[in-house]
């Protein structure tokens, strides 16, 4: 006995062993009872549970902030791709209207056509026409290699709109019938009466406020209408007979009741040609 309690080793064994049992014990028994936490395991919970606390805090706001940020670079790369496809629509809309004009001056000039199965004629697209000299002359695609010739009268829409004053190789000038140039040739013309008499004149000028041609020179004591129509008559030898040039739209009378001028409105569109037919001769010379 006094040799075991001289074992300091074999005593320390013991007592550890001792407390170990212990421990086991109460933590046994502090689990069973799960109203009670020890006052150790309170404080860790709550030291563990406030560290998260302030660590979620900064770390959440980093988080929504890379969110954020995420959803504005996504935000901004589909307002761009909006904006291309808004483009692309805008654009797209632009050209089906320009097709669609272009299609519907096509088709009047193929109406027109359809119509001067007594002429030679050749079919030419606008070029050029200067803003400054918008009322006087434009240039066409079409020149003495397709045959066109000085003084041939030129047609657009469904009426005359000039004649061919200048000609080059693979292009020619027309001056405009609403020309304010007075060195012009200027188109002698006729209204078709309903009673079968024609009136004649000479187309003197361009009211450009009305957009409507003036028919000057008129000696004759017969009553002119609204909406009889205006053709060429052929006189003065450089443009054929029979040509529209349009309607009458009103009459100016002088003090003793007879016709002084006479405004046309024009078949053809004076301000929007794109294409135009340059009349070569009538069939059979």
């Amino acid at each position: 006995m006094q040799k075991f309690f001289s074992n300091k080793r074999l005593i320390v064994l013991m007592v550890s062993l001792l407390v170990c049992v212990g421990l086991i014990a109460a933590s046994v028994s502090v689990r069973n009872n799960k109203n009670t936490p020890p006052v150790v395991q309170q404080v860790g919970n709550d030291v563990v549970g406030i560290t998260s606390w302030v660590v979620a805090i900064p770390a959440n706001g980093i988080s929504n902030a890379l969110d954020d940020v995420a959803n504005l670079f996504n935000t901004y790369s589909e307002n761009e791709r909006l904006k291309s496809s808004l483009d692309d629509l805008a654009q797209t809309k632009v050209q089906n209207q320009s097709l669609k004009q272009e299609n519907k001056r096509l088709k009047k000039e193929l109406a027109l056509n359809a119509t001067l199965t007594d002429y030679s004629k050749a079919t030419a697209s606008v070029i050029s026409r200067s803003p400054s000299d918008w009322t006087n002359t434009v240039v066409i695609n079409k020149g003495s290699v397709a045959g066109i010739k000085k003084n041939m009268p030129v047609m657009s829409g469904s009426g005359l709109v000039g004649r061919i004053v200048e000609v080059n190789k693979t292009n020619s000038k027309v001056e405009m019938i609403s020309t304010n140039s007075s060195a012009s040739n200027r188109f002698a013309a006729e209204v078709v009466r309903s009673s079968g008499n024609a009136v004649n004149g000479i187309i003197t000028g361009y009211n450009k406020a009305r957009g409507e041609l003036v028919l000057g020179q008129i000696s004759t004591n017969q009553t002119i209408k609204k909406g009889e129509q205006v053709m060429t008559s052929g006189l003065g030898g450089l443009t054929p007979k029979g040509l529209l040039i349009g309607k009458v739209a009103s009459v100016k009378t002088d003090n003793y009741g007879l016709a002084d001028k006479v405004y046309i409105k024009p078949a053809g569109n004076l301000d929007d040609m794109d294409v135009v037919t340059v009349i070569k001769r009538t069939i059979g010379g």
